[in-house]
């Protein structure tokens, strides 16, 4: 179900800070300005996918800051990738400004400071997706931020595609789907802000590659199993623990966060899954490779930026 908010309706003197409150509710603390002596107009149509959230913006001209008195006075850790659709934006973050016209898109990062100029009337579709599932799959996020990705080729033409469709087709999704539909709208992402200056991956041998892709499917395989780590990796393919090491090295996380992410991953499956509605979180959670339910809970959290209980609701279970 979407929800649609607008400031049609409010008082012209107080529709900025009205504006203000909207923007700051969907996405991040903000803080607004409009053009001097014109006021403000503004429509938010946004939906949740799963663990995203998707939404498009049409406003007026507008400049948009996240500060760091914003940063420190809520601490969300959010990656957010805006799509624009009409009119021209201009997004600031870490040194750099990325000028989007309309099929180009952009990354910046909730933990530190970015603005958005909009000199005129414009139209966004906005991506929000966790902090820490980014930087699971995805090296050197820093280094990609406020940087322009042309919608015309390659994965940037397919990622736009998808969330275009996405965003007019949401309400008719099966909640069954979004999960899958989510990950997939991630996995694009990356490959899209993956064909940027920094966000190709380091060179490996053929030899490390091959080990590599060998942790990997074994992790996918066992990561349910609470005691599975580097130990009984290193046994299994019958390495050394330092072995697995420099076969791992140059991934965005460590080995064991990247297990602690599919654990978490097949958690929110779980609990997205219509057949296993009578199980509880804390038995999918150990069920998922957890043995404490509260470190569970603030992982989760961590990961996704919402809790288990939050999104399992809209599915009407516990």
């Amino acid at each position: 179900m979407s929800n649609v908010v607008t400031t049609a309706g409010v008082e012209p003197d107080q529709r900025l800070a009205y504006w203000v409150d909207l923007i700051c509710d969907t996405y991040v603390q903000l803080e607004c300005d409009a053009p001097q002596d014109a006021g403000i107009e503004g429509e938010i149509v946004a939906h949740r996918l799963s663990t995203l959230e998707l939404s498009r913006v049409t406003a007026s001209a507008q400049t948009v800051r996240r500060t760091p008195a914003k940063i420190r006075q809520a601490t969300e850790d959010f990656f957010l990738v805006s799509i624009q659709t009409r009119g021209r934006g201009v997004i600031t973050q870490d040194g750099r400004d990325a000028v989007l016209g309309p099929g180009d898109f952009a990354l910046y990062d909730s933990t530190r400071p970015y603005t958005l100029t909009f000199d005129d009337n414009f139209q966004q579709i906005v991506l929000m997706m966790p902090g820490p599932s980014l930087r699971t799959a995805l090296r050197g996020t820093e280094r990609l931020t406020a940087r322009r990705v042309s919608g015309e080729r390659g994965a940037g033409h397919l990622m736009i595609a998808m969330i275009g469709t996405l965003a007019h087709d949401i309400g008719t999704l099966a909640p069954a789907s979004a999960t899958a539909v989510a990950d997939s709208v991630t996995r694009i992402v990356v490959a899209g802000l993956a064909s940027l200056p920094g966000g190709d991956p380091a060179p490996v041998s053929a030899l490390t590659a091959y080990h590599r892709e060998r942790i990997k499917a074994l992790a996918r395989a066992r990561h349910r199993d609470p005691g599975f780590g580097v130990a009984q990796i290193a046994s299994t393919l019958r390495l050394s623990p330092s072995s697995v090491h420099r076969a791992w090295a140059g991934e965005a996380c460590s080995i064991s966060d990247w297990i602690w992410s599919l654990r978490l991953d097949s958690a929110r499956a779980d609990l997205c899954d219509p057949a296993l509605s009578a199980r509880s979180i804390s038995q999918i959670a150990f069920d998922c490779g957890f043995n404490d339910a509260a470190h569970f809970s603030r992982a989760f959290r961590a990961r996704f930026g919402c809790t288990a209980r939050d999104l399992r609701r809209p599915a009407g279970a516990g």
